[in-house]
């Protein structure tokens, strides 16, 4: 199975007409669940939320919240129900004024991801025990309480977009309706309205976070909630972004993701000791080398192509070959353009090792050590069993919502997906961020990155956030911080102490003082 296939493909049932079975009073002494009905509006069955209190020491002191889980109806205008999302939301208890307390609306990427990974990882009450570099001892996994919550900062909301999670149609409807930039920027930006509407949360600070291509999401959905909806956000926070696609897409003809990657090729190499000895003391002496190599010597030779003298060449190869831990050999028969497969393939190709796309940390076995590319992911792998199974647990039997449906960790169902608008040429929503910032110049962003992250490299990012072409008093709206550890930074421990610090941080300041 390709890697693409690994990442896409993953069987689950089709929606059952019986549609979830709502749990009654469990555990009475450990929480108090109860059901609360919503009108979806005139005609349409309400929907029904099951929900729970409970409480959370961060930071070394309690938080009591409530805890929802359930389904939300989405429709057009007096038609039928189209789809139901389902979300899982946590609101402090101790919160009287919501004009005060901010809420921040979360969801993953893929497409075809439910939002489990910010969820279970470094967001909610609850995280997904691993040990403090982010790998898993082996099953059975469990839940910890996360001292680290965001909660105590925010209320936290988090979104399957349709065909993710328990998300599904409704009867006959086609899910492929939803399945595309355009059509999920405005179901989950509808979806976004309805709760803020039900639970009266107008006058909140409001923040979103995306992870992935949920970062893609993010940005769709500042202009679309603010151009369609009157709804203006005080930030969005963007975890391992991905806004211009041709920064990170390996094509005949597009040089950008070689230049893009290389300080990630770098780093990758620097944790699995691959580097020489005057780079090998410190990581970021060898980044700083890589990034001022692909910004200038490397990038142009690339735009010669075969005018690049055989000395320059020559030059050229060298140094690769010093940032990158492989073999001058290697380097000039891939034409210096090493594409990601090759390099998680050949970097450790003598030990029989491939490493991590997600992040380059992990290790995988290689089956083959003469092919082309790797088998798996190695570190999908070793964090899609923890989660798959703590959420499937923690979502029945601690917030009471229960059905026989899949869980639909991360889907293939949503594909093809569509990029309407976008034909012949790469997606770039990084100019709907940009516009929705030039309306609302009190909007803020932050950007998390991760070093070993060769999904969505760090340097692609710094690339296309200096290329957002903001104007010079809007550019401190925008803060990056980066993390030693891979797209999913929060499994490892130190990042996710950082992470959460800089949370508040960035919630702070984008949060008036008045």
């Amino acid at each position: 199975m390709s890697v693409r296939a690994f990442f896409l493909v993953l069987c689950a049932l089709l929606w059952t007409a019986s549609g979830p079975v709502w749990a009654q009073d469990k555990d009475k002494d450990k929480k108090d669940p109860k059901s609360e009905s919503k009108s979806a509006g005139d005609g349409a069955a309400k929907d029904t939320i099951c929900e729970s209190t409970h409480t959370v020491q961060i930071g070394g002191k309690p938080v009591e919240y409530v805890a929802r889980a359930g389904l939300m109806s989405l429709k057009e205008d007096k038609e039928d129900p189209k789809a139901q999302i389902f979300f899982v939301s946590y609101t402090r208890k101790d919160a009287t004024n919501p004009a005060r307390r901010p809420i921040t609306f979360s969801f993953n990427g893929g497409p075809g991801s439910s939002s489990v990974w910010l969820h279970l990882g470094v967001l909610g009450p609850r995280r997904v025990w691993m040990d403090s570099n982010g790998f898993s001892e082996g099953p059975p996994y469990h839940l910890v309480d996360n001292e680290y919550s965001i909660l105590d900062k925010t209320d936290l909301v988090f979104i399957d977009p349709v065909s993710t999670g328990f998300s599904r149609t409704i009867g006959e409807e086609d899910p492929h309706q939803f399945h595309g930039i355009e059509e999920d920027v405005r179901s989950v930006g509808e979806f976004i309205r309805l709760y803020t509407t039900r639970y009266e949360r107008w006058a909140s600070p409001k923040f979103l976070i995306g992870e992935s291509y949920g970062t893609t999401r993010a940005a769709g959905l500042s202009g679309y909630l603010q151009d369609e909806r009157g709804m203006y956000l005080n930030g969005i926070m963007l975890v391992s972004s991905i806004l211009n696609f041709e920064t990170a897409r390996f094509d005949e003809g597009n040089d950008m993701p070689h230049i893009l990657f290389l300080p990630t090729y770098t780093a990758t190499a620097w944790y699995h000791k691959q580097l020489p000895a005057d780079l090998q003391g410190d990581l970021q002496k060898a980044l700083r080398e890589s990034e001022e190599f692909a910004a200038g010597d490397y990038t142009r030779a690339l735009l010669q192509g075969d005018k690049l003298t055989a000395s320059d060449s020559a030059m050229v190869i060298g140094k690769l070959a010093r940032l990158t831990g492989l073999s001058e050999t290697y380097i000039r028969q891939t034409n210096l353009r090493v594409w990601i497969w090759r390099f998680c393939k050949e970097l450790l190709r003598d030990e029989r090792r491939t490493v991590g796309r997600l992040d380059s940390r992990f290790k995988g076995v290689s089956a083959d050590a003469a092919s082309d590319g790797p088998d798996y992911d190695p570190s999908m792998a070793g964090i899609m069993g923890p989660y798959s199974a703590t959420l499937n647990d923690y979502v029945r039997r601690e917030l009471n919502f229960e059905s026989d449906l899949p869980y639909e960790i991360l889907t293939g169902k949503v594909h093809p997906w569509s990029y309407k608008g976008y034909e012949n040429s790469f997606v770039n929503v990084a100019t709907t961020l940009r516009d929705a910032m030039n309306q609302n110049p009190h909007l803020k962003v932050w950007v998390a990155s991760g070093y070993y992250d060769l999904a969505t490299p760090y340097f692609a990012t710094d690339y296309t956030f200096s290329h957002l072409g903001l104007e010079p008093e809007l550019r401190g709206n925008v803060s990056i911080d980066y993390y030693e550890a891979g797209h999913m930074m929060y499994i490892h421990i130190p990042s996710l102490v950082k992470m959460k610090a800089d949370m508040v941080e960035f919630i702070d300041s984008a949060v008036p003082k008045r």
